[in-house]
């Protein structure tokens, strides 16, 4: 499929992360103005509550974007999904007759505040990337021993905090948690010392169920794809994660773009998930492509200074699609919800510069990586940046979700201290 032109003529380059091709989904505000639901098209936005006051998008009876979130379009359904889509695409396609009328709609997205595009109902975290799950089990378990028995057989995950999940932008506070080293005879109380990241892909749920699905059903579910960082307190989680898994240390924050980049979007960009050592059961079976060809990277900058790329990967590394993850939290009856968030698990590649957490970077601070500054880090240090970008090279256009940005401040006084 090749570029679509639009009469936003910033939306015709082929590097630009937002052409007519893309039109994700975001919630913006301009001068202190309430937020509201807009779409990213080139260097603009279009205001979807004015659109629609105008008269220009009528999608039902009642209004669907006097809201500051997507959640109401999502519950209508993939009809009316695919409606809308249909509809911006011809406002927006070069040579439109209503061109006059959109162009007081157009906010320059330079001059404006990203906000949550949607809200959060559940989260849920996966573990669903071979090369991150053999790394991390071969710094504890050795090689033979990385993989849990039953990590080939199904998507492991652990419910998290939708409260944890904040927009691009939104500064992180370095924990406090008790630590407790392999040599130490007690746990402390100190700030998390080996703060990470994970580079992942976080999927939202458009569609609820109400019990099982089929992997299908559970693509056709999906309203479309967020970057996602889940930081990480390393040494939180060492101490913690036995028998249960992790807990604090996943629940700082997680991070996700800006943009919902939804699946027609990404539907040239299809592809299969790896080869399988052992048959998966039939209810989780691949049935047609379900991954996506997403180039993925991590940029740190040390406070002040520039970015230096620390990690290039890509979304088809993943051994379980986000329609596997879905079609497998619904097998046991738990119901979805529209706004469900579903986070990949850490994305990595076979090569070290692919690896998708600093715990892999630096072998668990055993290899420190070297910075374009010099400076060096096995974890984040106070004021790093962290930044996620994604993009989905196309036929002259490029398919992007905006920056996933977080920078670590340090941890506040003993909030325990009196």
């Amino acid at each position: 499929m090749p570029l679509k032109k639009s009469w936003v003529s910033s939306a015709n380059s082929a590097t630009h992360p937002f052409p007519l091709n893309n039109l994700p989904y975001g919630v913006f505000s301009v001068d202190g103005d309430d937020p509201r639901c807009g779409v990213a098209i080139g260097d603009m936005i279009l205001d979807m509550q004015a659109a629609e006051e105008a008269g220009l998008i009528q999608l039902g009876d009642a209004p669907l974007f006097d809201v500051p979130y997507w959640n109401d379009l999502m519950e209508e359904g993939p009809a009316v999904w695919a409606a809308l889509r249909e509809r911006l695409t011809a406002l927006l396609s070069d040579g439109a007759a209503e061109q006059e009328q959109l162009e007081p709609l157009l906010v320059p997205a330079a001059g404006a505040e990203l906000h949550m595009p949607f809200a959060v109902s559940e989260y849920t975290d996966f573990y669903a990337g071979k090369n991150h799950a053999f790394n991390v089990g071969t710094m504890f378990r050795g090689p033979e021993n990385a993989l849990p028995p039953n990590w080939l057989h199904i998507p492991i995950g652990y419910n998290g905090r939708a409260s944890s999940v904040v927009v691009s932008g939104t500064d992180v506070r370095r924990p406090w948690g008790q630590l407790k080293g392999p040599n130490d005879a007690a746990p402390r109380w100190a700030p998390c010392a080996r703060f990470d990241i994970e580079l992942e892909m976080g999927a939202i749920v458009g569609t609820p169920s109400d019990g099982p699905i089929t992997v299908q059903e559970a693509d056709d579910h999906i309203f479309g794809y967020v970057l996602l960082n889940d930081w990480s307190a390393r040494d939180i989680q060492a101490w913690e994660y036995q028998p249960l898994g992790p807990f604090q240390a996943k629940a700082t924050a997680n991070t996700i773009s800006p943009w919902i980049v939804t699946k027609p979007a990404l539907e040239p960009f299809r592809c299969n998930t790896p080869e399988r050592e052992v048959e998966l059961l039939d209810h989780l079976k691949d049935c047609g492509p379900m991954l996506y060809d997403i180039d993925l990277e991590v940029t740190m900058a040390p406070q002040g200074k520039d970015a230096t790329t620390i990690a290039r990967t890509n979304y088809k590394e993943m051994y379980y699609s986000a329609a596997q993850q879905l079609a497998h939290h619904a097998t046991s009856g738990c119901p979805m919800n529209a706004g469900d968030l579903l986070g990949s698990g850490t994305i990595s590649g076979p090569t070290k510069d692919s690896r998708g957490s600093l715990l892999e970077l630096s072998w668990g601070g055993k290899e420190p990586l070297t910075l374009d500054t010099g400076e060096e880090r096995s974890f984040i240090a106070d004021g790093d940046t962290l930044t996620l970008k994604g993009a989905a090279k196309g036929d002259g256009y490029t398919i992007g979700f905006g920056d996933c940005t977080g920078t670590v401040l340090a941890a506040l006084e003993d909030p325990y201290a009196r």
